[in-house]
């Protein structure tokens, strides 16, 4: 890959690259066309990445179709598809890992401690193979951005991130690999997420700048579904991830909710403050 990756910078060509775990949704594919846009290689990489799963957590059962994934990248043009094995990225004796430190303590920082320290490694380790000129990330995900564009910003790489918009299925849910795993009840309960969301910004759009305020409505709307658990829901400063108590600029809330067995994460940026 690397190699590859070399000729086609040599030949002055702009590599364009999205990475994924694999079990690819229209989320995904989004990406990918705009990716399709901006370069002149797409690359994209399949890889569920061990260590930024925790103890207890779903890596063994982490949806897997990797037939599937390769007919739809093709389907939008992807050039070429890279899919290590753990051992080639993980080989035996690794002990350097890559960690960002204040952007990943919060949110999902707090419950899963060694999580982002898995995604910015395995991330760097990417990029290092792929060699792209531009990565292109959605926000749904909406920490991961904020914490790969601080690592890339932090150790000067050489490569253009793009964060692109939360794609949503006709409900609302955001797409993610892990709706796989919800059933009818499950699903109907995990459009309260959304809901939730939706319901704090029109607060925010009617003047209220208390996140304590707009925090209770988020709460009483996702708890009043009998199968859900909030992980967190919180407000924060959304170039530092830190807690806010009053909206002055703009804010990003941040949700993470259990369904079930599934945990489920979304967010919506608030912009337009006075």
């Amino acid at each position: 890959m690397q190699q590859r990756s070399e000729q086609l910078r040599t030949e002055g060509k702009t590599i364009a690259f999205v990475p994924t775990m694999g079990y690819l949704h229209e989320g995904h594919l989004s990406l990918m066309r705009e990716a399709r846009e901006k370069g002149d290689v797409l690359i994209i990489s399949i890889f569920v990445n061990p260590t930024q799963f925790g103890p207890g957590e779903d890596y063994e059962r982490y949806p897997r179709n990797i037939k599937r994934d390769f007919q739809l990248a093709q389907e939008v043009g992807v050039d070429i598809i890279f899919t290590p094995s753990v051992p080639e990225m993980y080989p035996a004796g690794f002990q350097t890992f890559v960690e960002v430190e204040k952007v990943a303590e919060n949110l999902c920082g707090i419950s899963r401690p060694h999580h982002f320290r898995g995604v910015t490694t395995v991330v760097t380790k990417l990029f290092n193979i792929v060699k792209p000129h531009l990565a292109i990330f959605g926000q749904k995900d909406y920490q991961q951005l904020v914490t790969i564009n601080r690592m890339v910003a932090d150790l000067n790489m050489d490569i253009e991130i793009i964060g692109l918009p939360t794609v949503r299925e006709a409900d609302g849910l955001a797409m993610s690999s892990r709706n796989a795993y919800l059933n009818l009840e499950e699903r109907k309960a995990a459009q309260s997420l959304y809901r939730s969301l939706h319901t704090g910004e029109e607060l925010f759009r009617q003047g209220e700048r208390s996140t304590k305020v707009i925090l209770q409505e988020i709460r009483k709307i996702i708890e009043g579904e009998a199968l859900t658990q909030i992980d967190y829901a919180k407000i924060c400063d959304p170039q530092t991830l830190e807690d806010i108590e009053d909206i002055e600029k703009e804010a990003v809330i941040a949700l993470a909710v259990k369904i079930g067995k599934t945990r489920l994460i979304d967010n919506l940026i608030l912009e337009g403050g006075v």
